[in-house]
């Protein structure tokens, strides 16, 4: 690749060829959608916010103990861009990574990666079974149960809307509409996907 920017095909083969769980595959996808509309916000490169967002739990399943280290391995083996590794290896910061998100898109990674989990598992526990017709305020609710999602780290959702300046309740509404637009292909579109 040579530093080129990756397609998202690339990106799509590197993640199947180190991941093969579902529920691997369809947080990757979340992930993936959630940063492409969080470009399209803001004005930023929908390709390139996309395709780090499909990688960013690249190592995950492989090796979760030496998560976002083996990714920047993995990626620099592949030749992807600096720009690209550093944005996949801030998503871990604090947790496995002393890398801090420093652009727009980054801080929209560290802020987006947990919550897509929480957004995904409270529509999982809805009679739709869907993100359709979720709303903020049921997030929020489940939000305060702490055995709910347990391994949702909120602390981290909260810090990276600091880090961007938002609200939480505005955040988790983008992630809402944001997963709406994929909801098919993350498996959440309810009962008739």
């Amino acid at each position: 690749m040579a530093d080129a920017a990756p397609t998202r095909e690339q990106a799509w083969q590197l993640l199947n060829e180190h991941n093969q769980a579902e529920r691997t595959i369809k947080h990757a996808l979340a992930v993936e959608g959630v940063m492409r509309f969080m470009a399209r916000k803001h004005g930023e490169d929908e390709e390139q916010w996309g395709v780090i967002g499909l990688v960013h739990d690249l190592d995950f399943e492989r090796y979760p103990e030496d998560h976002c280290t083996q990714s920047k391995r993995i990626l620099e083996e592949s030749g992807w861009p600096p720009d690209y590794v550093r944005a996949v290896v801030s998503h871990g910061w604090l947790l496995c990574s002393d890398v801090e998100p420093q652009s727009l898109l980054e801080k929209t990674l560290y802020a987006v990666d947990e919550l897509t989990g929480l957004v995904a598992a409270t529509a999982l526990v809805r009679p739709s079974r869907s993100v359709m017709d979720l709303k903020a305020k049921s997030v929020k609710k489940k939000w305060k149960e702490k055995r709910f999602a347990a391994g949702v780290d909120r602390s981290v959702i909260e810090r990276g809307a600091e880090m961007l300046g938002v609200p939480v309740a505005d955040l988790i509404n983008d992630v809402i509409a944001a997963m709406q637009e994929v909801a098919a292909t993350i498996g959440l579109a309810g009962q008739a996907q």
